[in-house]
């Protein structure tokens, strides 16, 4: 009798090498399955290790240009930030990755599909619900909420002593005491030293980026174009260095961010779970392109049309950071941001330096501005005196409303 086929989101970490081996062990036959969506890994030796330890099969999957162009970019389209502040780095990349997770199940006929992610976390969430939705028939193993995996691994020393008794091979290297999760959006630091709220981020914890303090005492000057909202080209105006493809700009501007101490943020944030978690992001392309793109928005954008895609932005952010990427209403949230950004085409230009996003101009031929109608020197536009009515008509209920609250309290 065949074996039960499972696909296993695999890193290569402690986690998934003895899941990997744990599954085996139950009597599944196991195809690996990597994302590479723009983490510092070396995927060869991830490959060989899955291998080693008795994966079927081992998929190695580049995501990293669809990950900008079908996830990246629409966030920033829509300029969500989950909770005002955090650019959903982590949640972004999930979708991306189940739903390659899923199409690797339909084509081996896997009956299962599999992750690492905890029970107390926010991936099982978004994986799971993206699994669902993209193939209601699958079925899913989730070993850190399964309770024999549980009884038998009760810490990171049980784990080991199995990776030991089983000949996982484990990195010699001490373990950062604090975790990572690194794409091309951000990396974040959680847990371990940094789940005490008042522990101060240090520089050492830093990968993506310099401390604004350290960047060097130079100016970077750039532009950044953009059409119906997308950026489609980056140009440093210092040395012309220019790039027009997505994942090569966002690459670049990642890295120019960095070097001039753009895009930390240390926050605690609500888990969709209930749990309160404290965070420490790197996100310098995504900062820099948020504030191009609002800026951008500001000179090109209906004004009633941005007040209207201002209320949608929170709804959307929470949608991704709550695993709903695959769903009705993110569907709907979408077409309706991709209709506010027709007309958003235009050029920002910015300065770079220690951790500012200077922005010093821009300009759009969809603008909405005019020089001669905003003037305080130039008479035109509208006869100045009708906003005498305007205000009048404007006052009526402030009025009323006062003129009741006086008679209640004489």
């Amino acid at each position: 009798m065949a074996k039960q086929k499972v696909v296993l989101a695999y890193s290569g970490g402690l986690d998934t090498s003895v899941i990997l081996k744990w599954l085996i062990d139950k009597d599944y036959e196991v195809i690996a399955y990597v994302a590479d969506v723009g983490q510092e890994e070396d995927f060869d030796e991830v490959k060989k290790k899955a291998l080693q330890i008795g994966a079927s099969r081992v998929y190695v999957e580049n995501l990293q240009a669809e990950f900008v162009s079908d996830y990246i970019f629409p966030a920033i389209k829509a300029n969500a930030l989950y909770e005002g502040r955090y650019l959903l780095g982590t949640a972004l990349a999930r979708p991306i990755i189940a739903k390659r997770h899923i199409d690797i199940a339909n084509k081996e006929n896997a009956q299962y599909v599999s992750h690492g992610a905890t029970g107390k976390g926010n991936d099982q969430v978004r994986f799971e619900l993206a699994f669902y939705a993209l193939n209601p028939n699958i079925k899913i193993l989730a070993p850190w909420k399964m309770q024999e995996f549980l009884d038998q691994f009760k810490g990171r020393t049980d784990m080991l002593k199995y990776a030991e008794d089983k000949k996982i091979p484990v990195k010699a290297s001490l373990k950062k005491p604090y975790s990572e999760d690194d794409n091309l959006m951000h990396i974040s630091h959680e847990a371990g030293i940094l789940e005490d709220p008042k522990y101060k981020c240090e520089k050492d914890i830093l990968t993506k980026m310099v401390m604004p303090q350290d960047a060097p005492d130079q100016e970077t000057h750039i532009e950044i174009h953009f059409k119906d909202g997308n950026p489609v080209k980056v140009v440093n105006r210092d040395d012309n260095t220019t790039y027009t493809k997505p994942l090569e700009l966002f690459n670049y501007l990642n890295e120019i961010g960095g070097k001039n101490g753009i895009g930390l943020l240390d926050m605690v944030e609500n888990r969709y779970v209930g749990i309160k978690s404290r965070g420490v992001y790197e996100t310098p392309a995504g900062e820099i392109l948020l504030k191009a793109h609002m800026d951008i928005e500001g000179i090109a954008m209906d004004r009633e049309v941005m007040r209207m895609r201002n209320m949608l932005s929170p709804m959307f952010a929470e949608i991704v950071y709550n695993g709903f990427w695959f769903s009705p209403e993110m569907d709907f949230l979408r077409a309706s941001i991709e209709k506010s950004q027709e007309l958003i085409d235009g050029v920002v230009y910015i300065t770079l330096y220690k951790g500012n996003i200077i922005i010093d101009g821009r300009e759009s031929p969809s603008s909405l501005y005019n020089q001669d109608l905003s003037s305080m020197d130039i008479e035109g536009g509208f006869d100045q005196k009708d906003s005498e009515g305007f205000i009048k008509i404007n006052a009526i209920r402030l009025m009323a409303h006062h003129a009741i609250l006086n008679q209640k309290q004489s």
